[in-house]
């Protein structure tokens, strides 16, 4: 069984968010690959969606704002404690993007 890096969980969570989020705020322009590009893709989006004066934007801006904290600490947490933070995170992409969407 191979064990999986940030690298890999961090891609995971791209592959699965950056679209959605990067449609929210007609970005089609292809993002880099790394857990920081990533993170300044939910930064980019949260400050949009923030600025606006729709309470569904609003709210989800905070969704992510919330996300980008659990991000950037399991970028710089001891291992065991990446995977409850990702979990976190994971949540409030989701539910940022169905509040804005």
């Amino acid at each position: 069984m191979s064990t999986q890096t940030k690298a890999d969980t961090f891609a995971a969570l791209r592959d699965c968010f950056a679209a959605g989020l990067a449609a929210l705020i007609g970005d089609q322009s292809p993002r880099g690959n790394t857990p920081n590009a990533f993170i300044d893709l939910v930064e980019e989006v949260r400050d949009v969606l923030g600025a606006s004066s729709l309470g569904n934007w609003q709210d989800a801006s905070e969704d992510l704002d919330s996300a980008v904290t659990y991000l950037t600490d399991a970028l710089t947490s001891p291992g065991g404690d990446q995977p409850s933070l990702l979990a976190r995170a994971r949540t409030h992409l989701r539910d940022a993007i169905a509040t804005a969407g």
